[in-house]
């Protein structure tokens, strides 16, 4: 089965939407996956996307410095977040 480029979309958004509200804290593929109720490999097909238009960052190391085997988190950019809080502050002032 086919997903239309604008559900995509849809989908993206939603995974940017809890990257911004978990962020800074780098969040695994399979927790996105849950929470979004979507199957982990479309996630993560999603999630390279995103990468690449430099909205998403991967993090393939542990918190003690060792790399990841099987597994990666990510997180919302530093510069997307605060680009992303400006705008959501000027929603809210309205």
């Amino acid at each position: 089965m086919q997903i239309s480029e604008s559900k995509k979309e849809k989908i993206s958004e939603q995974i940017l939407s809890f990257l911004y509200s978990s962020y800074p804290k780098p969040v695994f593929t399979s927790h996105i996956a849950m929470e979004i109720a979507r199957d982990e490999e479309f996630v993560k097909n999603l999630l390279h996307s995103i990468k690449g238009k430099n909205l998403i960052s991967e993090v393939k190391k542990n918190s003690a410095g060792a790399k990841y085997l099987r597994r990666t988190r990510w997180k919302l950019n530093d510069n997307v977040y605060k680009k992303y809080a400006s705008i959501s502050k000027g929603i809210d002032n309205n």
